[in-house]
């Protein structure tokens, strides 16, 4: 028998020598925490971000149904039950302990939402957009209720209220269909998602609370009318709008860049900032309009704000394609040194030493600033003839056509009411 146990002895060496894993090349433990911050579109979004995410969920998870999917969700929204408990719309983030803590992924959770709103999420109201964080162990847990603690301290040193947020072990947990996965990156739809309460998170337990970023001072401000763009760090949208129109602001509505998504004290938002970049326009520190969301759409974001400054008969002119009464409109008798500009961009269309009287009751021009119009051709009301619109809002301005007087030969024929004039200075 001895000989036999020495050759079962060999064998059961060499396949266990096989069969035993090398880690070497075995990936590393990851971590997974439930989070709910409203929207799991943006939270997904932001959460993928942190360095050391390998992966990011959207699903559903703390209600009392097993098995649910979005339907299932917005039915018990509408159509509560007494005592069933609806899921919140949630993600799961994964992560590698090795490149980032549980503790900052708990920091970015706190500071990338506001989690004192209770049943609601910026513009996203019901008790599946409340704060969450399920746990699946009793050291998540202890972190949750520690970080908890510590960024409360840090709210209510800045003036907000009490954290809301559901802390509890996970139950119930469902992802979510697949058009729901990643969904900002399949339609980025020009937006970022909005960052929080503006507070930062302490960097430790005794440090006193700071803004992320400062409120911005009304004192500094167009009491009368004043343009705020609330931006997000790290986004692309934002630095889009930055570059494209910001950068060559000429409009004589002031206009004010912030990271804080709070409006400024005294002054009124609406509602609540759900995502950025968003403009706000103010007037007497009260919201009147805001455009949401930049993806290179100047002509768009351009209207907008010409349907906030223009009357009535400018807006039919600009963007219909009106045309005023002969002898009617503005700047007919204009002869002052100047320059004749956009309404809503401010930028310079004209110069009034190529302005001349046609004797057809608007305003004409031999020659524009260079750059400053765009022409189209145009073939309504049973005529060809050459649009001009702004190169830089885009609105309509005239006509051009080939019966002026020299050095061009042109004669650019122009409604008043959407010209500006802007005298020289003496």
């Amino acid at each position: 028998m001895q000989p036999l146990k020495t050759l079962f002895l060999i064998i059961w060496g060499a396949l266990m020598m096989t069969s035993t894993p090398t880690f070497a090349n075995t990936p590393p433990a990851t971590e997974s925490i439930v989070l709910g911050m409203g929207c799991f579109w943006g939270a997904e979004k932001r959460m993928s971000e942190i360095p050391g995410v390998t992966n990011v969920q959207s699903g559903y998870a703390g209600g009392d149904v097993a098995k649910v999917d979005y339907q299932d969700l917005l039915n018990a929204e509408r159509h509560p039950k007494a005592g069933v408990k609806n899921h919140a719309e949630v993600i799961k983030v994964t992560f590698d302990p090795a490149k980032v803590s549980l503790k900052t992924i708990l920091i970015k959770f706190w500071e990338n939402h506001n989690p004192t709103q209770g049943n609601r999420q910026g513009n996203d109201v019901g008790t599946n957009y409340r704060s969450v964080i399920y746990t699946t162990s009793d050291a998540q847990r202890a972190a949750a209720l520690e970080t908890e603690a510590v960024y409360q301290t840090a709210l209510t040193q800045a003036g907000l209220g009490k954290i809301t947020t559901e802390i509890a072990p996970l139950k119930n947990y469902n992802a979510a269909e697949e058009y729901h996965q990643n969904y900002l990156k399949k339609n980025p739809n020009g937006y970022c998602g909005l960052g929080g309460t503006g507070v930062k998170y302490p960097t430790t337990a005794d440090a006193p609370a700071a803004t992320a970023y400062p409120v911005l001072n009304p004192a500094e401000l167009n009491a009368d009318r004043q343009l705020i763009e609330f931006e997000a760090p790290d986004c692309p949208f934002c630095a889009q709008f930055k570059k494209e129109v910001l950068a060559g602001w000429q409009s004589s509505v002031p206009i004010v860049a912030t990271l804080n998504p709070n409006a400024p004290a005294g002054w009124v938002l609406e509602k609540a900032l759900f995502a950025t970049p968003t403009i706000v326009l103010f007037e007497h520190g009260k919201e009147v309009s805001r455009y949401t969301g930049y993806n290179g759409d100047k002509d768009r974001f351009w209207k907008w704000l010409g349907f906030q400054l223009l009357t009535p008969e400018q807006q039919k002119i600009a963007f219909d394609q009106g045309t005023e009464r002969p002898f009617t409109g503005s700047h007919l008798d204009e002869k002052r040194p100047g320059t004749f500009v956009d309404p809503i961009t401010g930028a310079p269309l004209f110069r009034s030493d190529t302005k001349f009287n046609s004797g057809t009751g608007w305003p004409s021009f031999f020659n524009p600033i260079p750059g400053a119009i765009v022409e189209k051709v145009d073939n309504s009301h049973g005529m060809r003839r050459v649009e001009v619109v702004s190169a830089s809002s885009g609105i309509h301005l005239g006509h051009v056509f080939d019966d002026g007087p020299p050095p061009t030969g042109k004669r650019y024929c122009i409604n008043g009411d959407v010209l500006k004039f802007v005298p020289d200075a003496k």
